[in-house]
């Protein structure tokens, strides 16, 4: 075992009175967290190993309570040592939604339709100052990530000023639009990897990031996935089904769907373009390849919601221009 297993191992003696517990790896993210099972007597637990040099376990614990205080299903807090970075946690099981999907043995509609009643749910509770604001600068930082690393780094494209004032232009355009959402808690990586098949359905995992943001990102994440690809018609179905239920409890979404949808794709479009960079940040920064294989339904979603939208056209004359362009590893939208 490395040191650090061995602090992680030493500390769960001391919180569970069990000697040498076993441990095996229950999960990993993008992040520098990682997650291991421990068996204890007929049940089993989670252990987040999150060094404080990198990641803040503050945040996480916050979330925690404030969902579970929305009635969500998320991991329970049980044992805490900021110092050392470590969390125990109650184990919501092992299937994602994208494994139960995957498996063919699993009803999609049912389980996509506790996922966006979830989202109803949390977002209900909201109230200003519980989480960081998704405010323009983070939403700018965000959308930097695509012409700083996908366009510079993987592709290796220097743009032109021309170029680089067009993508501005667009990254406003966004950005007022978002911003003029009503703004509710936002789990802000709410998708088939982070949901959990479990009683009550959905379990809810890696909400650390949370903030206060535009009402249409949760479900853009949900339905315009990196990970599993739906047709426009049954993304429209769900869509809807959420809208209803959303004003049906009293949430101030738009009161014409082709508004709240414009809403929903224009907010997809900064979320592609950041997914986008981080992935091509996860490789060419810390050696993570598998996200390179998800780009390409990424840039189907940017590039369907981009062209229905003439106010966004001369992003799709961008990435026209990008498409051309010989990626680093090969990889070809």
């Amino acid at each position: 075992m490395t040191s650090r297993e061995d602090q992680l191992s030493s500390w769960l003696e001391k919180v569970l009175g069990i000697t040498a517990p076993p441990i095996t790896p229950a999960s990993s993210d993008a992040s520098f967290r990682r997650y291991f099972r421990v068996p204890v007597d007929d049940y089993t637990l989670i252990v987040m190993d999150a060094p404080p040099s990198h990641e803040n376990c503050e945040p996480f614990i916050h979330a925690a309570r404030v969902f579970a205080d929305a009635g969500l299903h998320v991991p329970r807090v049980l044992e805490q040592d900021l110092q050392q970075g470590f969390l125990l946690l109650s184990d919501l099981g092992s299937t994602t939604y994208l494994a139960a999907m995957q498996s063919g043995e699993t009803d999609v509609n049912a389980l996509y339709g506790d996922a966006y009643l979830a989202l109803v749910k949390l977002q209900l509770t909201s109230r200003d100052g519980e989480f960081p604001p998704y405010d323009e600068a983070l939403l700018t930082r965000e959308l930097q990530l695509f012409p700083d690393w996908y366009v510079a780094r993987h592709l290796q494209v220097e743009l032109s000023s021309e170029q680089q004032e067009s993508l501005q232009t667009t990254f406003d355009l966004l950005n007022r639009n978002i911003l003029g959402q009503p703004q509710v808690y936002v789990h802000r990586d709410y998708h088939s990897r982070n949901l959990m098949v479990y009683e009550p359905n959905p379990g809810i995992l890696d909400f650390q990031d949370a903030v206060f943001g535009a009402i249409t990102y949760d479900l853009v994440s949900l339905l315009k996935d990196a990970y599993v690809k739906w047709e426009e018609e049954q993304i429209l179905d769900w869509a809807i089904r959420y809208w209803q239920a959303a004003r049906k409890a009293g949430l101030p979404v738009a009161s014409d769907f082709a508004d709240f949808y414009r809403d929903f794709e224009w907010m997809g479009v900064q979320r592609h373009l950041k997914v986008l960079g981080i992935f091509a940040r996860l490789y060419h920064r810390d050696g993570k390849d598998g996200y390179l294989r998800d780009m390409p339904l990424v840039m189907h979603h940017l590039y369907s919601a981009c062209t229905r939208y003439s106010e966004l056209r001369p992003l799709v004359k961008l990435l026209d221009q990008l498409q051309g362009k010989q990626p680093v590893v090969g990889y070809t939208f």
